[in-house]
């Protein structure tokens, strides 16, 4: 299993399985994994030749009253999740690797789901998580995608 932390080297990485016509599955998340993590990379491994799990912390998911710095981040736990479950590569990226200076492209999100769940509570957490979720597909560009519930 590999680490990597720049977008130019997670494309590397994926180059000769894309050239094999290989399927490249994303799972993407914010660390502190767990079973039910697991069982998404095991999905994932069993659908897929190249499982890629993403481990970002997404500033922009959190609202101005809530504790980014608080959040777990436990990456040799991850680490050790991540690969019992069939992992091949690991994307940790920093903050400016997926949200690099000069940022301006934002997907909003309407409707309903924007006043109900975390919605309600948390204005912009929405366009936050599909913001992420976005940038994730045009960087890993995988075949499949797997979310929890």
């Amino acid at each position: 299993m590999q680490l990597l932390e720049t977008v130019n080297a997670l494309r590397e990485q994926l180059a000769p399985a894309r050239r094999a016509g290989k399927s490249i599955g994303l799972v993407p998340t914010m660390g502190a994994l767990h079973a039910g993590h697991a069982s998404l990379i095991r999905a994932a491994a069993a659908e897929n030749d190249v499982v890629v799990v993403s481990i970002f912390v997404n500033p922009t998911q959190f609202g101005p009253n809530e504790d980014l710095a608080a959040y777990p981040r436990t990456l040799e736990k991850d680490l050790a999740v991540a690969k019992e479950a069939g992992a091949a590569i690991i994307f940790h990226p920093p903050v400016k690797e997926v949200y690099p200076d000069g940022n301006a492209t934002w997907v909003d999100v309407e409707g309903p789901l924007t006043t109900g769940l975390c919605g309600r509570s948390r204005p912009g957490h929405f366009r936050g998580v599909t913001t992420v979720v976005s940038r994730l597909f045009n960087i890993v560009r995988p075949t499949r995608a797997y979310f929890g519930q």
